[in-house]
């Protein structure tokens, strides 16, 4: 892959007048496959206005993401399914090198929306130049219904993302036609569901390391709206002495489903013979998948709604097995059930071994799991200095690199899910400001968020949160799709001298995405290490592409990769500040597959 020309442009944005400043650093690197040249720009440019870390905004206005998120009625939520709100997936659909934007949307429970044109979900394809085109309608996506959350994959090996997306009702499969269309594929494909699962998180995963990518889906209750009590009607119903919606405790809970990849764009449902479903009582949300025993095999990790968290170890021989309790990331230190919403998985410390943060509910902290080595966690929120803010609800969140110095920081989106909290005055409020913890390379984070730009500190009631590189440039931007509102899309125009390397995994005997691959990076005597995944956050999906901060490192030592299929081998990259692409089987061999 090549990085090409850093070309101008001109855009305004809300929180900087400043016309760009045009860039013409032309760099260019290939490793071994298909050679696609990129042109990033700076439609944001930083400033030393900002001094860093971070200072992010809201461009999303300038940016063109007006789509408004329909979830019921605004003003006031009769029924859960009013309150969960819908993610956001990032996704390359047309394969031009630059990350696309799907952000999920609801409707209303008399299915006469208030507003005009009936909501659906929204695709905006990157114009390369800071801005998207909403694509929706040519693209075939213009359905009405309740979306939850969405995971990205390339389900069929045919170079092309897929999309899956849950519902409350049955859930939809877009297969990717090539052409900047999709053609929903669920029912032949055999992933629809029943209908009356409500689906929530979604990953695509190859489990059992075929090749194929398999899907994963987080169900959260059973929900029969004619049979639902009303704010008020029952001991679920009333939060700190004030009618609100019921659930999820009180209503009946379902089973997560795993579906089996039989290629030819068909699945089987797994659920009962890999174990999935002997976890029960449970109401799902987020899935994040990690490698948490670094066996070689995929674990799935599932935040839950006031029931412990999931932990699925993979058995190496078709089965699951929920280890959640024994690992110790099913509940907090003491022992307690937490409402998990959202869950993001990396390498806090620099141990190499993969770590979990998990949003949980207001009054409460959140939660973070260090690996202990040996198929255990440790709660260390309170150490890390994380123990804070109760006040605000968590949904997406994510560790990513802000700055680029090899240490990912977390960034969480929060909002209530009663707006009777601000008329009630329970010591919350429904509209809240994003979180954003700043790693300090010792184990512990700081609290930087109300320093650290509009962006963050302008009140919103956010639920799905994924990130990208849009540009090319080495700089993470996240979008945010806000219930009742119009999304964010948050740049960080604080300046920066560190380093980044960006890389594609591109799978022949493994999955085409390389999801599920592990990558090491080696400089200046220093380790990094990542996953590709699909899903994670709060029912949202990010950039398939994995982003390293190198900080000061001027060159590349070497990459190590472990393949789904079991190949191992390393590649050696020249020059920095780019993004190169690794092709399975054109590296060196370290090693025979396990």
């Amino acid at each position: 892959m090549t990085v090409g020309t850093r070309s101008p442009a001109r855009l305004l944005t809300s929180a900087c007048t400043a016309c760009f400043v045009a860039l013409a650093t032309i760099c260019t690197a290939q490793i071994r496959g298909d050679h696609q040249e990129r042109l990033p720009v700076h439609p944001y440019p930083t400033s030393r206005n900002y001094l860093g870390p971070a200072w992010f905004v809201n461009v999303a206005p300038e940016a063109g993401l007006n789509m408004l998120n329909v979830n019921g009625e605004p003003t006031i939520k009769k029924y859960i399914i009013e309150t969960t709100g819908s993610g956001v997936a990032i996704i390359d659909y047309d394969h031009d090198g630059w990350p696309d934007i799907l952000l999920l949307n609801g409707t209303t429970l008399d299915g006469e929306p208030s507003v005009d044109p009936r909501p659906t979900n929204h695709l905006y394809r990157n114009n390369h130049d800071g801005t998207f085109t909403d694509v929706t309608s040519a693209a075939g996506l213009t359905a009405t219904g309740w979306a939850q959350g969405a995971c990205v994959g390339d389900y069929d090996n045919d170079g092309y993302d897929d999309v899956y997306i849950t519902y409350y009702g049955k859930n939809r499969l877009y297969h990717n036609e090539r052409n900047g269309t999709f053609k929903e594929v669920a029912g032949p494909a055999g992933v629809a569901g029943n209908g009356r699962a409500w689906g929530t998180g979604c990953a695509f995963v190859d489990y059992d390391r075929d090749g194929k990518l398999d899907l994963v889906v987080a169900n959260y209750v059973q929900l029969d709206l004619a049979t639902l009590p009303k704010p008020g009607e029952g001991l679920t119903c009333i939060w700190k002495g004030t009618p609100v919606m019921c659930g999820p405790r009180g209503l009946p809970y379902t089973t997560n489903i795993l579906y089996h990849n039989l290629g030819e764009g068909k699945f089987e449902d797994v659920s009962q013979l890999s174990g999935i479903t002997k976890t029960n009582g449970h109401y799902c949300l987020g899935v994040s998948t990690l490698d948490y025993n670094r066996d070689g095999w995929p674990d799935i990790y599932i935040a839950c709604d006031g029931t412990p968290s999931i932990l699925y170890r993979n058995n190496k021989n078709g089965t699951f097995t929920d280890v959640a309790p024994d690992a110790s990331v099913a509940y907090d230190e003491d022992g307690r059930e937490q409402a998990g919403m959202g869950s993001t998985v990396g390498d806090y410390d620099g141990d190499g071994w993969p770590d979990i943060f998990k949003t949980n509910f207001s009054d409460d902290i959140s939660s973070l799991y260090r690996n202990n080595k040996d198929g255990t966690f440790t709660s260390t929120i309170f150490d890390a200095g994380l123990g804070l803010n109760t006040q605000y609800l968590g949904w997406g969140t994510t560790f990513f690199d802000l700055n680029n110095d090899g240490w990912p920081s977390i960034l969480i989106a929060n909002g209530h899910v009663y707006p009777q909290v601000d008329a009630a005055h329970l010591g919350a409020s429904y509209r809240e400001p994003r979180l954003l913890y700043l790693n300090l390379g010792n184990g512990k984070f700081k609290d930087i968020s109300k320093d650290s730009g509009p962006g963050l500190t302008q009140p919103a009631s956010g639920r799905g949160l994924a990130i990208a590189d849009f540009w090319n440039e080495g700089r993470i931007s996240a979008v945010v799709n806000n219930i009742d509102e119009k999304p964010m899309l948050l740049v960080n125009l604080a300046p920066n001298t560190n380093h980044w390397l960006g890389i594609v995994t591109q799978g022949t005997r493994s999955n085409r995405d390389g999801i599920g691959a592990r990558v090491t990076l080696f400089a200046s005597g220093r380790k990094w290490v990542q996953e590709v995944r699909s899903g994670s956050s709060y029912i949202s999906s990010s950039d398939l592409r994995l982003h390293f901060g190198v900080g000061s490192a001027t060159a590349i030592d070497r990459l190590e990769i472990f393949w789904p299929s079991g190949i191992e081998e390393t590649f050696t990259p020249t020059g920095i500040d780019r993004f190169v692409t690794l092709v399975e089987g054109t590296g060196t061999p370290m090693a025979q597959a396990r």
